[in-house]
This record gives C-alpha cells, structure tokens and sequence, in this order.
C-alpha cells in the first residue's frame, strides 16, 4: 500500500508523517524505516525507527532514491514500513521523473509487501493523475 501525504509547505505533512511513523512503531512485527532530506526528524522519532539521510548517500533524484529504496528492501526483508519526508525535494523536484517514480515505487512496495507513505509538498491542485491515485 502506498499513500502520498500532499500539501504546501506548513500544512502540517511532516506532523502526519511522525505520526504514521509512530502508529507503525507499536505495530510493525518487523522494521519501520524513514528517509528525510537532512535530520530533522532526529530528535523527533523514536530511537526504534531506522532513520536515514539521503543528504549522506548522495540521493538527489528520483532515480537513485527508487535504486536505493530497492537496495533496502533487498537486504532487508523484515521493514514493514517505509517513510519519505521531502519526497519532491529529494527528487530534486523533477516533476516528470517523480510522476514515473510513484508508479515504480508502488510496484516495488507491494511486490514487498511494505507500506510506503510519503510527503509531497506542492498544492494539490498541481498533481498528476498518477500521483491522485495515492492522496
């Protein structure tokens, strides 16, 4: 299951998110993974939670953040759950790569069986038909 969390900035995406991740925190059985542009949300989440930097693996678009949540899901087949914070901004706000990259990582997360969740900020008005699909 994939959903996207849309809005422009300050419409309180972020807030939802941690509080995804902390619903997913006292349910998950297995592991519940978070990337975030930069650490932000250090201080914010539970020490339970893998966070991960894409500032630090050099992920600056959507390619190579599909390539790296591919290599994740590979080596670990216990995460259950998958948080993307600054979704847009991570792909470098490359619209058309972004719309492409839904679809794939859709496809990726139930072929794995994760839930991925993540924030978009843009109006939603501005969406994609792909994109509608996930609000």
């Amino acid at each position: 299951m994939m959903k996207i969390i849309i809005g422009v900035k300050g419409t309180g995406k972020t807030k939802t998110l941690i509080e995804m991740i902390n619903s997913a925190l006292e349910t998950s059985k297995g592991s519940v993974v978070c990337i975030e542009k930069g650490d932000n949300l250090k201080l914010t989440l539970s020490y339970k939670c893998r966070l991960i930097n894409s500032d630090e693996y050099m992920i600056n678009d959507a390619q190579s953040l599909y390539g790296f949540i591919a290599g994740l899901l590979a080596s670990n087949h216990d995460i259950t759950d998958l948080f993307i914070d600054a979704t847009f901004r991570i792909c470098n706000r490359d619209l058309e790569a972004f719309d492409k990259f839904v679809v794939e990582a859709d496809n990726l997360a139930a072929k794995n069986d994760v839930n991925l969740v993540m924030t978009l900020s843009m109006p939603a008005e501005n969406a994609t038909d792909n994109i509608k699909k996930y609000l």
